[in-house]
């Protein structure tokens, strides 16, 4: 089975997949951003324009919560990032173990649902599957396809989603303990946690990468 992914705007992130739910998500999704027509395709095993669009990703939420950290009260140590669930109700479960999994992992960042998001979810059908996109401008969203989170184990879809917005790339190629192997392993696979070296990655980078970015947007 055929998993393309896109690069809507200016750039999409990663398709996390695992084993199958049984029903189909009964609510109507809000719809989306649209496509332009000059949209390109990332392959679903990885490209350099994928891995690309997986940085542009993380860059944008960064730069969002960097914006309102620089503005927020000074010495303030915890990095949150927020999110919103609101147009994917569908899939709201899924997206709040997501959360949890990703909070009980890392310590350098905590996700928490609220207003002023820095991505949004979304739902609904999308033959090229789920995925992550930015436009660039500080705002992204994750896209939740209904089909594919039938086929695959719809948590560790989203946390693999989830992943990207926290700064980590795909890796088909890894084993089903990778939480960004996303698909390779198959369809057998429902690990939706993170490994040691994905959690130290994610870590890393939002202790040394938002320094860099909050003296950006100083």
């Amino acid at each position: 089975m055929r998993h393309p992914r896109t690069v809507l705007m200016s750039a999409v992130a990663g398709l996390g997949l695992a084993a199958a739910l049984c029903a189909s998500p009964a609510v109507a999704a809000a719809p989306a951003p649209s496509v332009p027509a000059e949209a390109g395709y990332a392959a679903y095993a990885g490209s350099s324009e994928n891995a690309a669009a997986n940085q542009a990703f993380f860059d944008a939420v960064m730069k969002s919560v960097a914006e309102k950290r620089a503005a927020a009260v000074p010495g303030t140590q915890a990095v949150t990032v927020v999110y919103s669930a609101a147009n994917a109700p569908s899939f709201r479960s899924q997206i709040s173990s997501s959360a949890s999994i990703w909070n009980s992992s890392v310590s350098n960042v905590k996700l928490q649902e609220g207003s002023n998001a820095d991505f949004v979810y979304y739902e609904g059908n999308d033959a090229r599957g789920s995925y992550a996109s930015t436009d660039g401008h500080g705002r992204g969203y994750i896209f939740l396809d209904y089909a594919q989170n039938r086929q695959y184990n719809s948590t560790r879809v989203t946390a693999h989603e989830t992943g990207h917005v926290l700064g980590l790339p795909d890796h088909y190629s890894g084993p089903c303990s990778e939480l960004m192997s996303g698909g390779g392993p198959g369809t057998s696979c429902t690990n939706p946690y993170p490994d040691a070296n994905e959690r130290s990655r994610v870590n890393s980078l939002w202790r040394n990468g938002l320094a860099a970015a909050l003296a950006d947007a100083s």
